[in-house]
């Protein structure tokens, strides 16, 4: 076991002990020549928070994460989901939740859905483009067919995880007392040797032999790496705990164990790019999937808000790219960037054209965090909610006969974010650092009126949502509603069916795995029928909306706070 006295400050040059066995010995100096499209590394973290990294908080020790992204570009505008389903089919499909109709909550283990057939995702785009396409780690968008599995979803090979959370030694996972199953699949197998291994060195292990087996000069390699970590449960190995010993709280001194467990295995994956040659033409993308929940360790102060809120503590998520082929490096991007963007941005860098992206929600950002240019992008829907609990005190009435504000909604367009409906819990929550505290101090600075249902905010003003100006600016609220109204119109029925109790994994050799057959036809539970038959496969153009942007710049933002 390495030393508990440099855990974090490891050298790039070091081995550690969750190496791959039988790895050839090579150096990890880049001599050969540099092929034209960069092999795409995409590492996500779950629930990691704001607050949960060193370079925004050094009581967190992420050195190999501080260095990577301080020798790239720091992602600080950056914008993900407040939960794990959403994240990752925005990902995955290049679109908001509305167009593709998980709008709603998470998929649950039990539950007949996935990513809809009729999406083409990223890693099939990445495949017709040439490139060997692996997932590793934690899918979490359905399984109930074996046509929703990530390999026939465009990865060539997968190795993970295909519920939420597992627990990370003995990969049992469980939806509710007494269904409980064991759920760690090697390809469309089930891993039952890989048991008792910890998952973030079991992922990292499998990484690296990817990167160990492939020739990076015969072909352009894409890996999704998504971790289970820093998702409860609150699991890490002793000698990570260690130097967090000074931390009253025991939640957050697990949750820190992870955070830097989750750092040395980037450092791993980072010294297996140089040694087996793709460092040079390779792109590192580094993002989590959604806001930490402090009642679990993490932290996202001082932004407000938690996982599962559209406070920004819920969706202002960490990230940052590090490449070779970055033209302006070391630096902060405050350029608007969207968890949609990276399924243009990464098909573009791959030598795809337009055309392999028609009709998604993101837009190719990559010279706006390579050289610095301006975004894009210049509004994100957050998302409509349609089955979230209605709030009592909204009404279309209290929205301008605009919009019922009732419903769960958020947007963000320039400066200005709305928000209607019931965001969730809107509590500032500072790092607890005791174990011991009143569970009412949790909630000290709520600061939320009972019978409220808009907010407006000045984010790039008040970027902690302590100024809500939805009184004072009625003409922004009722432009911003008009925009939850057009986005409205092209959403399409929510996909939430009831649970299927053939799901069990007691029914199924004790394992969650797929349980319908492929030719079995679906029956949705259309919980929400509206319908947009007229509505085309498009996205909005940036000339299509240019005047109204040119008139919310102008008429609208001019008074900063």
């Amino acid at each position: 076991m390495m030393s508990l006295l440099s855990l974090g400050y490891l050298t790039w040059d070091l081995m550690s002990p969750n190496q791959v066995e039988n790895e050839p010995d090579q150096t990890y100096v880049d001599r050969s020549p540099v092929p034209q499209r960069p092999h795409i590394i995409f590492i996500m973290t779950d629930d990691q928070g704001f607050n949960d990294i060193g370079y925004h908080n050094s009581e967190i020790r992420t050195p190999a994460l501080d260095k990577l992204a301080a020798d790239g570009v720091k992602l600080e505008n950056y914008y993900i989901q407040p939960i794990c389903t959403p994240s990752r089919s925005q990902l995955i499909t290049g679109r908001y939740q509305i167009h593709t109709g998980l709008q709603h909550s998470i998929i649950r283990p039990r539950q007949p859905n996935c990513l809809p057939f009729d999406q083409v995702t990223l890693p099939q785009r990445l495949q017709e483009l040439g490139y060997s396409t692996h997932m590793v780690g934690k899918w979490h968008l359905g399984f109930y067919k074996k046509e929703c599995l990530p390999t026939r979803r465009g990865f060539d090979t997968y190795f993970g995880s295909l519920t939420g959370s597992v627990n990370y030694y003995t990969y049992n996972s469980c939806d509710g007392p007494g269904r409980c199953g064991f759920d760690l699949h090697e390809g469309e197998s089930v891993a039952w040797g890989q048991r008792g291994k910890y998952s973030t060195h079991l992922y990292t292990q499998r990484v690296r032999r990817i990167l160990a087996t492939h020739d990076p000069q015969s072909q352009p390699l894409f890996i999704f790496l998504s971790f289970q970590a820093v998702h409860t449960p609150l699991q890490s190995p002793r000698e990570y705990i260690y130097p967090y010993r000074g931390l009253e709280n025991v939640a957050r001194r697990k949750y820190a164990a992870m955070v830097s467990a989750v750092d040395e295995a980037v450092r791993n994956i980072t010294y297996a790019l140089r040694k087996y040659s793709y460092y040079q033409n390779s792109v590192i993308v580094f993002s989590t999937d959604n806001g930490g929940q402090p009642l679990s360790g993490g932290s996202n102060w001082p932004l407000r808000g938690r996982k599962g809120t559209y406070w920004e503590g819920g969706i202002r998520g960490l990230g940052f790219v590090h490449s070779p082929l970055l033209r302006k490096k070391k630096r902060v991007s405050k350029a608007l960037v969207h968890i949609t963007d990276w399924y243009p941005t990464l098909v573009g860098l791959a030598g795809g054209n337009e055309t392999l992206t028609e009709g998604v929600d993101g837009y190719d950002v990559w010279e706006a965090i390579s050289e610095g240019k301006e975004s894009p992008r210049l509004e994100i829907l957050h998302n409509i909610d349609p089955l979230y609990n209605h709030a009592r005190s909204g009404s279309l009435q209290k929205g301008y006969g605009i919009w019922n504000t009732a419903v769960q909604a958020s947007i963000r367009a320039g400066d200005w974010k709305l928000l209607t409906g019931d965001p969730g819990y809107g509590d500032w929550t500072p790092p607890q650092m005791l174990s011991d505290f009143p569970s009412s101090w949790w909630n000290l600075e709520r600061h939320t009126k009972p019978k409220q249902s808009i907010w407006l905010f000045n984010i790039s003003g008040d970027p902690y949502e302590r100024f809500d100006l939805s009184e004072q600016r009625p003409d922004v609220v009722q432009e911003l509603m008009a925009r939850l109204v057009y986005y409205n119109r092209t959403a399409v029925p929510v996909r939430y069916p009831s649970e299927d109790l053939r799901a069990d994994p007691h029914l199924n050799g004790g394992a969650w795995v797929p349980w319908v057959a492929d030719d079995e036809e679906d029956r949705w539970d259309t919980v929400y029928p509206k319908k947009n038959k007229d509505w085309k496969k498009k996205k909005l153009k940036l000339s299509n909306s240019r005047s109204f942007f040119r008139r919310l710049n102008t008429r609208i933002m001019s008074n900063r706070i």
